[in-house]
């Protein structure tokens, strides 16, 4: 899709009037370009580095329908989470996996194991399916061996999803792009374009690749920059309203703690729930809830006291294992930006979004993943008066587009073939077709295959190597070392593939390495 020359094609392209600009390139930004696209509007999306490079790759990973949310009172969101977990099973399929999850109770958790219980039944009630179930402490080991049996009184199994939050952005982008949107990453708003009444007309704009700058108008501007959200309304004057949390997490290798279920248990010290979970062949654990600070780096890292609280939650649960600091692969940090209502604890602001329309910049920012679609509806019907009067944005579309492969799968292993019509959608046909002898095999440990590299690197927009191995395909937080020891194979698919002569991709093994070791290995 973002074949050798688009960018170009796109900036030459700027000069009209847009409907909708939204500025940010997440999971809320990729959803109202989707949705606008999909209505017919004239949409741009910029975003001033990659695609998902913020908060949007730096996820839990879960599609969930937010159990503690219902703890905190916020039925509303937890009723809308549950719906949108059960559409986006069904229709991204091989994408969005159904993830079983146990739920071990000790002697020391408050609220008592019976609370959880009723808690679970609401959940499945709102689902409209019972699958939640009680064991006591001896089926409980069983379901999972390396869990402690210190005080440990049972537990309950439930349903919940994951994904691939970069690949869900990626996926979600190219179906608008198909649909007639236009999407530009490393294209960063220097400045908000105004009238002499101060109303928000346009973005001016500058090419993070050749510096070139565009001045763009459009009839609604939509800034849906997650936690950098104020940064954008500051250029309008207004103050802070975001409060900006980090959440962290410890990878591991699946051999230090094998996995078939996630567990989801409070951390002993501050009683917060925390989930560690198999996903893409290793194991995820997180995540910690801090304050951030001021100020906001594109690549934020882990604190060695985030991980010393993760280390610690992991031995109190799995004692047997002796886990330490050498066992880490990888870490994940992002920031959330959350509506600052001064909770003492930062874990009880709500995540549910808000809308603010200032001066004519449409803020949308907080919620979860897994209802971006309706965030992307609620930022557009927001919109409307300044929208075409014929235009309809239908709540009863897919999520995401049907692919033809989802009816014929491919002539491959099942689990593969599931896999690759979920990341890449109608393009998984194409990927397969330009595969080289060899690459549908696995690459390490890891469920990617060769193939992927090479298509990420022929047609999805990558810039640089963190783009490919971070987010496009993921090999940077699955393979030891973020994947520099596999470094030739993977240059003697990609490097003809971009196009760099040796001078640039030595540039760019050097800015990944350092990239790597600042933001996603353990600190120093």
């Amino acid at each position: 899709m973002w074949k050798s020359g688009w960018r170009d094609r796109v900036w030459a392209d700027l000069d009209r009037h847009w409907d909708v600009i939204v500025i940010g390139g997440g999971i809320t930004g990729a959803g109202i370009l989707r949705e606008a696209a999909r209505a017919g509007l004239r949409a741009l999306l910029v975003e001033a580095a990659d695609f998902a490079s913020g908060t949007s790759s730096r996820s839990s990973k879960l599609v969930h329908g937010g159990l503690r949310y219902l703890k905190n009172g916020e039925i509303k969101l937890t009723i809308e989470s549950v719906r949108e977990r059960e559409r986006l099973l069904k229709e991204g399929r091989g994408l969005i996996t159904q993830l079983g999850f146990l739920l071990p109770n000790f002697a020391a958790d408050r609220p008592p194991a019976w609370v959880f219980g009723l808690g679970l039944t609401l959940y499945d009630l709102l689902a409209m399916r019972f699958s939640h179930r009680h064991y006591d402490a001896e089926d409980m080991r069983e379901l999972c061996p390396s869990l402690t049996d210190h005080n440990l009184l049972g537990g309950y199994r439930y349903f919940d999803a994951q994904t691939d939050d970069a690949r869900l952005v990626l996926r979600v982008i190219g179906e608008a792009v198909r649909a007639g949107g236009a999407a530009l990453n490393y294209a960063r708003v220097e400045s908000l374009l105004r009238l002499h009444n101060g109303q928000v007309q346009g973005v001016a704009l500058r090419d993070g690749v050749t510096g070139r700058t565009a001045e763009i108008k459009a009839s609604v501007v939509i800034n849906a920059t997650g936690a950098w959200a104020d940064d954008l309304r500051a250029h309008l004057g207004r103050g802070r309203r975001l409060r900006r949390l980090r959440g962290s997490h410890l990878i591991l290798p699946a051999k230090r703690i094998p996995l078939r279920r996630a567990i989801s248990f409070l951390h002993p010290v501050d009683r917060r729930p925390i989930v560690i979970q198999p996903w893409e062949g290793v194991t995820l654990f997180g995540t910690t809830d801090v304050e951030h600070g001021p100020h906001l780096e594109s690549d934020p890292s882990i604190s060695a006291a985030e991980v010393d609280y993760l280390l610690t939650a992991l031995r109190y649960a799995f004692p047997a294992l002796a886990l330490e600091t050498s066992d880490v692969l990888a870490t994940l940090a992002g920031v959330r930006g959350v509506l600052d209502t001064g909770q003492a604890d930062p874990s009880k602001e709500s995540r549910e979004h808000v809308l603010w329309s200032e001066n004519g910049l449409l803020t949308v920012t907080g919620g979860k993943l897994t209802t971006f679609r309706l965030m992307a509806h609620d930022a557009l019907n927001a919109a409307r008066a300044h929208l075409p009067s014929q235009i309809r944005f239908d709540p009863r579309e897919r999520v995401l587009d049907a692919s033809p492969a989802e009816e014929t799968p491919f002539d491959l292993n099942p689990a593969l073939s599931a896999r690759l019509i979920g990341r890449y959608g109608v393009e998984a046909r194409q990927l397969i077709a330009m595969a080289q002898p060899g690459e549908l095999e696995s690459i390490g440990d890891t469920p990617s295959v060769w193939a992927e590299v090479r298509w990420a690197a022929r047609a999805e927009g990558v810039i640089h190597l963190d783009d490919l191995l971070l987010r496009r395909v993921r090999l940077g937080l699955l393979l030891p070392n973020g994947g520099l020891d596999y470094l030739d194979h993977i240059r003697a698919i990609a490097q003809p593939e971009l196009g760099w002569d040796d001078e640039q991709w030595t540039q760019e093994v050097v800015s990944y390495s350092q990239l790597w070791k600042r933001a996603y290995s353990m600190p120093l």
